[in-house]
């Protein structure tokens, strides 16, 4: 099979490697739809994790082979794949920190090499932990494109979940890429009034259909003030910081009113750094917290969501780029502001699918 492999240096080659082997109690998912996650691109473009690896974890495809013992799922049936699932009975997992647990550390979903999702291949092995409780069937009419949608917007979910705005709050969500689009979808559920910031005019524009009702660019627009303005001077309930700009998460401060919560998402990299006056949060008790990947708990829940279509995830996908212009993919995602004219956003990548 063909497969992007992670080579180090921040280098990727769409390589011919083995269709991965599976054993009792694991399946072979061949893969149609993959979306390009910024958690991983960070990890190629910092050089996080050893070479080599075949990244890609918001998988969608068709299961293509089961092993001995495979009872719940049959040779072409539809399905989307968590590559992280908990073990239920560790210290993390009984306070429901599952991205803690250890075994939820361990990725098993594979195309070869060191397990790392695998999604950027044709073919995937789901090992026997993650079949058990981390697979869930696409029903007939949904799109592998909006399938793989439902690893990401577990996670925002369970972000929100943990934040736990009510109706009427007064929310800002920094960056309108297709996170902070998610979010703005979801407490647009919630009820909540919605500021959004971004510095890609189509961002905002999007976000406004998604259910902002103020889409702000902060190089021309005071965003605290703004929220200032619509909360009595008080400023914003709360804030989801959903993208890794630097300073994001001091003008977040600067736009809460005493008490409020901040949640980071983004900020997934050791080599990122933020600098606070802790006064802000101590007086001002404000709450900082943190949320990472996605929980088992939510995990039907939120594939519901994508299936039934109650949020427009359809218009956040903006490319669907073959396996063989993954590079082009990867530099879409990371670099949007280089191609206004594309409008980059959710960028999905189909590895079934080759234009050379």
């Amino acid at each position: 099979m063909r497969a992007a492999v992670y080579r180090g240096n921040h280098l990727v080659s769409v390589d011919e490697v083995n269709i991965p082997a599976i054993g009792p109690g694991e399946i072979l998912i061949r893969v149609h739809a993959c979306g390009v996650c910024h958690t991983d691109l960070k990890k190629i473009e910092y050089d996080l994790l050893t070479p080599p690896r075949i990244y890609g974890h918001e998988t969608a495809g068709v299961v293509a082979a089961v092993g001995s013992s495979v009872t719940k799922y049959s040779v072409g049936d539809r399905v989307i794949v968590f590559h992280h699932i908990p073990c239920g009975d560790c210290f993390y997992c009984a306070r429901k920190l599952y991205a803690q647990c250890p075994v939820y550390k361990k990725v098993g979903v594979t195309a070869g090499f060191e397990p790392a999702g695998g999604g950027f291949a044709q073919y995937v092995r789901v090992m026997d932990w993650i079949l058990e409780r981390g697979v869930e069937r696409i029903p007939d009419g949904v799109a592998f494109d909006t399938a793989a949608f439902v690893e990401p917007v577990n996670t925002c979910v369970k972000a929100v979940e943990q934040c736990d705005p009510k109706p009427g709050d007064v929310v800002l969500v920094q960056g309108q890429g297709s996170i902070g689009l998610i979010f703005t979808m979801l407490l647009k559920l919630r009820g909540c009034k919605i500021v959004t910031s971004d510095t890609i005019a189509r961002r905002l524009e999007l976000s406004l259909e998604c259910g902002a009702e103020y889409a702000l660019d902060p190089r021309h627009e005071d965003v605290a003030a703004k929220l200032r303005q619509l909360t009595d001077g008080r400023g914003a309930d709360m804030v989801i910081v959903a993208t890794a700009a630097k300073g994001l998460v001091e003008q977040a401060i600067a736009a809460t009113r005493p008490g409020a919560k901040i949640m980071l998402f983004a900020q997934t990299s050791d080599k990122e750094r933020i600098e606070l006056s802790g006064a802000s949060i101590c007086v001002g008790e404000r709450q900082l917290l943190g949320s990472y990947s996605a929980s088992v708990d939510l995990q039907k829940e939120c594939a519901e969501l994508v299936f039934s279509g109650r949020i427009p995830l359809h218009l956040l996908v903006s490319h669907r780029i073959p396996l063989d212009k993954i590079e082009h993919a990867f530099r879409l995602a990371t670099h949007p502001g280089e191609f206004p004219e594309e409008s980059p956003l959710k960028v999905i990548v189909r590895p079934q699918e080759f234009t050379v």
